[in-house]
């Protein structure tokens, strides 16, 4: 798997996706919140299927995991 994810890109995705997840654990948002899990996961693994799929790459190094 090519890493495809780096830098503020990569901090983002975590912050974010620990935001929804934590407001969705305390019922402050609808159970979508719970989608957090999805740019967590992408910024944990630096690697988004999406940019894949788009041809695209913010991730500075260019390697093999």
């Amino acid at each position: 798997m090519k890493l495809n994810v780096g830098g503020i890109d990569r901090i983002l995705r975590i912050v974010v996706g620990l935001m929804l997840i934590a407001l969705a654990a305390m019922g402050k948002i609808g159970w979508w919140g719970w989608l957090g899990v999805i740019p967590l996961a992408t910024g944990l693994f630096r690697f988004c299927p999406a940019y894949t799929l788009l041809g695209m790459n913010t991730c500075p190094m260019n390697r093999k995991a």
